[in-house]
């Protein structure tokens, strides 16, 4: 039966990945976007903080999305809903054992 629900869960990350990716990179654009058009700072400034941007969501891009594998999937569930990347829908759509896993993981942190 555990089986069966970490396969279930597995169909629905793997439906959702891009989904939720999609997300991510939107809000990234949309957050250098905002940087970009600050013209309180200057244009050096501006770069600087684009990069210092890209880093920091590189690296949960890499938390949240790399690296997908059955043995990663917990992680990654966990990790794409603190970034807060799954509607509620969505996140419903995984099994109440991983939803519950997931609350208290995300709690503890």
């Amino acid at each position: 039966m555990a089986n069966e629900s970490n396969e279930a869960d597995w169909k629905v990350l793997r439906q959702l990945h891009a989904v939720a990716l999609d997300r991510f990179c939107n809000r990234i654009l949309k957050e250098i976007d905002t940087i970009r058009t600050d013209m309180s700072k200057t244009n050096h400034q501006r770069y600087l903080d684009i990069w210092a941007l890209i880093r920091r969501r590189d690296d949960q891009v890499e938390w949240a999305f790399n690296d997908m594998r059955r043995s990663t999937m917990m992680s990654r569930i966990c990790a794409i809903r603190s970034l807060g990347l799954f509607s509620d829908e969505e996140f419903s759509r995984f099994s109440l054992v991983t939803r519950q896993i997931v609350r208290d993981i995300l709690r503890q942190e």
